[in-house]
């Protein structure tokens, strides 16, 4: 009686490859974690400048958050639920910035129309921020997944939350900047 074994191996392909999901699903930073710093060209309002992360935490705590695609659906949804927060964020002293994938052509387009021209958005089209911030889509890494990061001014991760819906991001991070302003901020 021969043996079918296709099924067997078609069965550890798909175990593997679950578990290789799983490992990349949970590599991004934690709290504690050093935020690493960079630099590199960003859009507000449709102006082109350069941003500087140590720059930004002088000023506060910053809401870094990495999303997939400029002008895609939940990228969109994402930008103009962070654009409607933006001023609660500020009474934290906090700011936001996203960076994608994207080139910064398609990011100065993206900051007016769909971050409102309320943030900055970043590019990152080498992906060495996202590699960085272990931010990279699970079997395309080059492209950012769906990562928000709370960085305090002392540099260290104070929050970090992935989910491929955008529907948390903006609840998620103010919480954690309105719990880290109650012990930290002077009144």
């Amino acid at each position: 009686m021969k043996r079918n074994t296709w099924p067997w191996i078609a069965a550890a392909c798909v175990s593997a490859a679950l578990s290789l999901f799983a490992l990349n699903a949970s590599a991004t930073l934690k709290p504690g974690d050093a935020a690493p710093d960079f630099t590199t060209q960003a859009s507000l309002g449709g102006k082109t400048y350069t941003y500087e992360l140590a720059d930004a935490l002088k000023k506060g705590p910053v809401v870094l958050y990495f999303y997939p695609a400029a002008f895609t659906k939940g990228c969109t949804i994402e930008a103009h639920d962070f654009a409607e927060a933006v001023d609660e964020y500020k009474k934290y002293g906090a700011t936001v910035i996203g960076v994608s994938h994207d080139n910064i052509a398609t990011l100065t387009k993206f900051s007016v129309s769909e971050c409102r021209s309320k943030f900055p958005v970043a590019a990152d089209e080498n992906s060495k921020i996202i590699d960085a911030y272990d931010a990279g889509m699970p079997m395309h890494a080059s492209m950012a997944n769906r990562v928000s990061y709370v960085i305090a001014p002392d540099g260290k991760v104070i929050y970090e939350y992935t989910s491929l819906s955008p529907d948390q991001h903006v609840e998620n991070t103010l919480k954690a900047v309105k719990e880290w302003a109650a012990t930290h901020r002077q009144p």
